[in-house]
């Protein structure tokens, strides 16, 4: 691949990440993260609501109760609401940490149960938020293939367990299937990595450029699929966490041995906008 085709490339991956953004059901569509208390938990558009919707919903759709664990949704009028493309007037849900979550969905708007290090809680899309429209679009540095640097992938005999800090002020815990080495600036670099089914490497990292210009808490890298333990590391492809993008993300971030002393001049730039 000439340094021509390899810029393309890069444009042509971020555009798909800008336009991911503000899909469908994508992060800029996000409109509330409410936390779940035990017992019943109204929805709707009343301001007194626990679930607050936006002001065209009804002002009660329903209820959600919630044991301490699992959670039963109920629909107390005739708003067509499915469940994964179901009809639904009650029923049991699925949180996003299962295979198979329930998804509810009503009119443009959608919701799922989430767990998390602070409780279980339910989030909300609208798809006619404005902000899928009028976000600015993400700004990056130019593409430098020197970033884009060879790596081995070392796979451990086991999984080990990281500590990571996550948004809402926990560390949790988050296993790690191997670690990358890599060669930058004449030094040698070790990052932890999860690996995916398919072979891809997620790594979550830090370097000197967080805070000024790239968001403060690190930033996300998806790797292609390591062939033998052979891969690339693309910085290139660095990106802001969801976090940068939106109040109602629940990011974890690098853990302490991700955390890289070299300055990395590549990928996305973070500005404030929310």
């Amino acid at each position: 691949m000439t340094n021509e085709e390899y810029t393309k490339s890069i444009n042509k991956w971020r555009q798909e990440v800008d336009d991911n953004l503000r899909r469908e059901n994508g992060w800029l569509a996000l409109a509330g993260l409410f936390w779940l208390r035990k017992g019943t938990n109204d929805i709707g558009s009343a301001p007194t609501s626990d679930i607050l919707l936006p002001s065209r919903a009804p002002a009660k759709l329903g209820t959600f109760v919630f044991d301490g664990d699992s959670v039963i949704l109920n629909v107390e009028l005739d708003t067509p609401v499915e469940v994964n493309g179901v009809p639904t007037k009650i029923g049991r849900l699925d949180t996003d940490e299962e295979d198979v979550p329930s998804f509810i969905t009503f009119t443009d708007m959608r919701m799922v149960v989430v767990r998390r290090s602070k409780g279980v809680g339910i989030r909300l899309w609208d798809n006619t938020r404005a902000e899928r429209r009028t976000f600015p679009h993400r700004e990056w540095f130019p593409t430098k293939e020197e970033f884009r640097i060879p790596a081995t992938y070392t796979r451990y005999d086991s999984p080990r367990i990281v500590k990571m800090p996550d948004i809402l002020g926990a560390i949790v815990d988050q296993r790690m299937e191997g670690f990358v080495t890599f060669e930058l600036n004449g030094k040698k670099h070790e990052l932890v990595v999860e690996e995916l089914p398919d072979r891809r490497l997620f790594i979550q990292f830090m370097d000197s450029t967080n805070g000024n210009p790239t968001y403060p808490s690190g930033r996300y890298h998806y790797t292609d699929a390591h062939q033998d333990g052979n891969v690339f590391v693309d910085f290139n492809k660095a990106y802001s966490p969801p976090c940068a993008f939106t109040d109602y993300a629940t990011c974890t971030f690098p853990p302490q041995e991700n955390h890289l002393k070299v300055t990395i001049e590549a990928g996305e730039i973070y500005k404030p906008h929310h």
